[in-house]
């Protein structure tokens, strides 16, 4: 009943919102289809920390530590976006930036986004994982292109265009799969479910899932925004709506690297080594690098933490790649905290856009005296982001690093190349925005930080103390993953 709680309130609500997300009561009953389902997903994780993992619907559904854990997160960042663009949104009508279909467009289909993200994490079906992915995909594209301006639809047409052929190659991934648990377990969807496949990994035939993982790697890596498969992301980053930027960087990309470790886990299983692992090193090796030196030359304040983005994830990959129970658990620390990071930074980066007229890192200056919370909020945010302790970033980052020492040390300096050029690059553009002159073009607006300031309270206490429970909740997570 709680499972389908949790699935069902972001559906609904989203057919709700096609016929009122434009009414003055929109934005609260966004905000209640979010929180309903965080607080469903609240009970649900309680019910497998109590219980373990299980299925429903007859073998349909799948939840365990690993998915059950993102599940929460989506549904706590959707519930605090939700709240934010009450506001945001609000001011962008009063521009003149959107109006009433777009307003309605942009409830409905951000529930409906949550909804496809939920169904990805939670379904033990890979074929209906595609399918969700494939969801998610096209309910963002719209949400990228919601403010119908030339750049913006080019925005949105480079992620479909990308995406559209990343997500064709992980299908071709989803059938090489297929193909070999049909030997195994005959014709029917028994070959599709991860808990067969997880069971009788060592079964397949390891050739084939090899290749299997190579079309998933490309396919879901373009969703990850691994380079050099990124390109689409900086664009949809900065050309859309900003809690949609928040979501695409919090959610999305932790959904599909989800089912990218998920796929992995399968092929370590038949090929009985780390194949798998060291393609996952390698691209998340490259992301974190090409990334880095490409925050140098960024100047547009969204498409500069969108590349952050691509940084992260790249750590994030490189990490469930390198394997092992630190790096592992370092791993799920970093896309907790990455996601509750990165999401407040776009939650005051969106805000400095609006009292700026402007997205030009050179045209937004003295943040900290023009409006002090959100100066120090995305001060505060960048120095969490750029992995400055007590920051849990910081944790989780030490962790992975202490890993590639002791496992891969070849690769610690190169891992440190890339945290150092970042810090550089984000303190260099964010100094003069927060402590600049105050400009006479800056705009006094009312702003809410109070998610930022939740989001960046949970990331300092993250950095200074892991609560039992959440530890014991990744170390199950970590057994899964092994």
């Amino acid at each position: 009943m709680t499972l389908l709680i949790l699935l069902g309130v972001s559906l609904v609500a989203a057919f709700i919102l096609a016929f009122v997300g434009d009414r003055k009561y929109a934005p609260e009953v966004n905000i209640l289809g979010s929180a309903t389902a965080f607080v469903a997903s609240l009970f649900l994780a309680a019910e497998v920390y109590n219980n373990g993992a299980f299925t429903a619907g007859g073998e349909f559904f799948f939840v365990d530590a690993f998915n059950v854990y993102l599940a929460v997160l989506t549904t706590f960042i959707s519930t605090t976006t939700a709240v934010f663009s009450r506001r945001y949104m609000r001011h962008e009508r009063e521009l003149g930036r959107v109006g009433k279909n777009a307003m309605r467009f942009y409830h409905a289909m951000f529930q409906l986004f949550i909804f496809a993200m939920l169904l990805a994490l939670l379904t033990n079906n890979v074929g209906v994982l595609w399918i969700a992915m494939e969801l998610a995909t096209l309910s963002t594209v719209l949400l990228v292109s919601l403010y119908r301006t030339p750049s913006a639809v080019e925005a949105a047409w480079k992620y479909f265009i990308l995406c559209g052929v990343g997500i064709a190659l992980a299908l071709f991934g989803t059938v090489l799969l297929y193909f070999a648990a049909e030997r195994v377990f005959g014709s029917g969807t028994a070959g599709l479910l991860w808990t067969n496949l997880a069971a009788s990994s060592g079964k397949l035939e390891p050739t084939v899932l090899s290749l299997a993982f190579i079309f998933f790697m490309v396919g879901y890596g373009t969703k990850v925004g691994l380079v050099p498969l990124h390109n689409w992301l900086p664009d949809a980053h900065s050309e859309g709506p900003t809690p949609i930027s928040a979501v695409l960087s919090g959610l999305l990309l932790n959904v599909a690297l989800y089912a990218l470790v998920r796929c992995k886990t399968l092929v370590d299983g038949a090929t009985h080594g780390n194949k798998a692992g060291y393609i996952m090193m390698f691209f998340g090796m490259l992301s974190i690098l090409v990334a880095a030196f490409s925050l140098l030359r960024q100047k547009d304040v969204k498409r500069m933490f969108a590349y952050s983005s691509i940084e992260h994830m790249g750590i994030a990959t490189f990490a469930f790649g390198l394997g092992g129970p630190v790096a592992t658990f370092g791993a799920l620390l970093h896309m907790l905290v990455h996601s509750l990071t990165k999401s407040s930074i776009f939650f005051t980066a969106g805000n400095a856009s609006q009292m700026h007229h402007t997205q030009e890192m050179s045209r937004i200056q003295g943040l900290a005296r023009g409006n002090p919370p959100v100066g120090w909020g995305l001060m505060l945010g960048v120095i969490a982001i750029a992995g400055m302790p007590p920051f849990g970033v910081f944790t989780s980052e030490f962790l992975i690093l202490t890993a590639t020492i002791k496992n891969a040390p070849y690769a610690a300096p190169l891992f440190l190349l890339g945290l150092a050029v970042t810090f550089a690059a984000l303190f260099r553009r964010v100094i003069p925005m927060v402590f600049g002159n105050l400009p006479a073009h800056q705009r006094k607006i009312k702003v809410s930080q109070s998610v930022v300031i939740v989001h960046m309270a949970i990331v300092f206490i993250l950095g200074l103390y892991l609560p039992e429970f959440l530890s014991q909740w990744f170390h199950k997570a970590v057994e899964i993953l092994r």
